[in-house]
């Protein structure tokens, strides 16, 4: 298996190089040359594989046995996996009426990226320890994938990590699991701006390739491949736990932000899967209205909503969506990333959105008395609480009867969402949350004002500066 980019310029890349790698040279990203397409015999093994087998069976697929052997991978992906507080990794909760909640929040930080991230820091230690080499990984959040990386690698001799946060846009609970963080290994931002704010200083610094080269950074955001590649997995996984038989439809309901895990179920589907997908969004409504009409076109600003990890106005996996529906057609994706990047706007052409439908059937918009009228019904009906990211997924189905078998993601544990849940008329969960507010602080902040780009780029050379004191 070899890679390239989404816009054409690199091509043959192995897995090591686009794992260690945040944008490609050209602004895209990264892709498989082709994606694995499932034979039946596959099909059924598969459907009696537990959740960590399936991710390495995934990953199989991805990764060629000459860079990383099979029982290193195995070893890499049970060991990343054996820290989730159940044994089964991922649950299904089956509640009244259909309702399949698929429970991806299990993990260390209670966010469904804990499950891609995790693997990916072992993947990354692992080709760090063969080498003796360091990393400065550099990322921005709009909510969970900051502490999800944090965790995934704090304490890791051969890695930095530098996250920059939304101050006052994500929950408190999200921006004490990064803050309380106190490891020298890690450094965190507090970004007087929203996430697409800080994401600008991050794809500067990328696009800039001797300092990228110099300074060995990397990305583990959903920009990743690895990331994208490890959420495949659990799309397969949903489909075998709630089809009546294998062949039968499932649709999966994905609350949908930087569309990096929409875009896993739009692979699953490309390998054979047979579901079908739908995005659901909050206020912030640029991939509802791609899907839709094919207006991808960002807002003048971002709403600030209960779903705060989906606060996002340029969801930059489009491209791969683009991209996979344009058949790997590097110059049209060019095309149309082109257009967007000078206007802040693009029309899909009709070909591509057509083919995009029909993998994501149907999209929502969620506002957030929606929001909290959902976590309540449900509550009420099943003593079950739900995030407010989750909730956008079930209000689609309140909305929308269908006799199809559905999965609703659910991406984070409701303790982290304390104000939404209150709100909601219901107690707050405090289970692996109430002690972080008794924890130290450490982080610097990027006032408005300032430029972020330079000080990112002197607090990069820095770091570099001191690891080098260091060797």
């Amino acid at each position: 298996m070899k890679y390239c980019s989404t816009r054409g310029q690199e091509k043959n890349l192995t897995f090591e190089e686009v794992l260690f790698s945040g944008y490609a040279k050209d602004g895209g990203l990264y892709m498989p040359e082709f994606l694995p397409n499932l034979s039946h015999k596959e099909m059924e093994q598969w459907s009696k594989y537990s959740y960590p087998d399936l991710v390495f069976a995934v990953a199989r697929k991805f990764i060629d046995e000459e860079e990383i052997p099979s029982s290193v991978l195995n070893d890499i992906i049970t060991s990343c996996l054996k820290r989730f507080r159940i044994p089964e990794v991922v649950r299904i909760e089956k509640l009244v009426g259909g309702l399949n909640i698929v429970e991806l929040f299990h993990g260390t930080t209670l966010a469904f990226k804990d499950l891609a991230l995790s693997v990916v820091g072992g993947l990354i230690d692992h080709y760090l320890s063969k080498k003796k080499k360091h990393i400065t990984i550099l990322i921005g959040t709009s909510g969970d994938t900051g502490s999800a990386a944090i965790e995934g690698v704090r304490g890791r001799k051969g890695i930095d990590i530098v996250v920059l946060l939304p101050s006052g846009r994500c929950t408190m609970i999200q921006e004490l699991q990064m803050t309380t963080v106190i490891e020298d290994n890690v450094l965190v931002y507090k970004v007087e701006g929203t996430s697409d704010d800080l994401d600008e200083p991050i794809k500067q610094c990328f696009c800039d390739q001797e300092f990228v080269s110099k300074h060995n950074l990397i990305s583990i955001n959903s920009i990743n491949w690895g990331r994208i590649m490890v959420q495949v997995a659990h799309y397969f996984f949903t489909y075998y736990q709630l089809c009546s038989e294998l062949g039968a439809p499932v649709q999966i309901v994905v609350p949908t932000g930087a569309a990096g895990n929409i875009t896993a179920g739009c692979i699953a589907k490309k390998m054979g899967l047979p579901i079908t997908l739908v995005a659901t969004v909050n206020e912030n409504d640029i991939i509802s209205r791609t899907i839709d009409k094919g207006d991808f076109s960002m807002n003048s600003f971002v709403t600030q909503t209960m779903a705060s990890a989906m606060d996002i106005q340029n969801p930059y996996n489009v491209e791969r969506l683009i991209y996979l529906c344009c058949e790997g057609n590097v110059e049209r994706v060019r095309k149309i990333m082109g257009a967007f990047e000078s206007n802040g706007k693009v029309t899909i052409p009709v070909d591509i959105l057509q083919a995009l439908q029909e993998i994501v059937v149907d999209s929502i918009i969620v506002n957030d008395s929606e929001i909290t009228t959902t976590m309540e019904k449900v509550y009420n009906e099943n003593k079950y609480v739900l995030c407010p990211h989750t909730a956008t997924a079930v209000y689609y189905h309140h909305q929308r009867n269908s006799d199809v078998t559905r999965g609703f993601i659910a991406t984070a544990s409701p303790a982290k969402f304390p104000e939404a849940v209150i709100k909601a008329g219901i107690d707050p969960i405090t289970d692996g949350v109430d002690h972080l507010q008794y924890l130290p602080t450490k982080f610097l902040w990027m006032r408005k004002g300032e430029d972020w780009y330079s000080m990112l780029r002197a607090k990069i050379e820095n770091i570099t500066e001191l690891r080098n004191r260091k060797v």
